[in-house]
């Protein structure tokens, strides 16, 4: 079994920053790709960025220039730098990882709990 745990949500100013960070735990041979996905009240979840295991990032226009993905292999750590908050980023944010658990090349899709990132003056 694989758990994703995110961590870093708050309350922070409009203008302000925030580090999110997800934890993959568990039965885990390879992290492969790894995204964040922000769902706001009465919204759909949407994707914001993802990171491959080879470093590749993406992100969605409203974040670009503000938000950055990372990740460390070695601790199977995924984080999102997040500044020049707004109050449209009020969401709560979700960690999605494919894992091998095997070695055998087939990944799973995992989903974590979520943390609440709000700002507001």
């Amino acid at each position: 079994q694989v758990q994703l745990a995110e961590s870093g949500g708050g309350l922070v100013q409009p203008g302000g920053s925030l580090r999110l960070a997800c934890v993959a735990s568990g039965s885990i041979m390879r992290l492969g790709r790894v995204a964040w996905y922000c769902q706001a009240p009465g919204k759909q979840r949407e994707w914001v960025a993802n990171i491959t295991r080879l470093d590749t990032r993406r992100y969605t226009d409203s974040v670009k220039g503000r938000f950055t993905i990372s990740r460390d292999n070695t601790k199977n750590t995924v984080a999102l730098q997040m500044s020049a908050l707004n109050s449209e980023d009020t969401a709560v944010y979700y960690c999605n990882a494919d894992v091998d658990s095997s070695g055998s090349g087939r990944y799973t899709t995992y989903w974590g709990q979520g943390t609440q990132v709000t700002v507001s003056s």
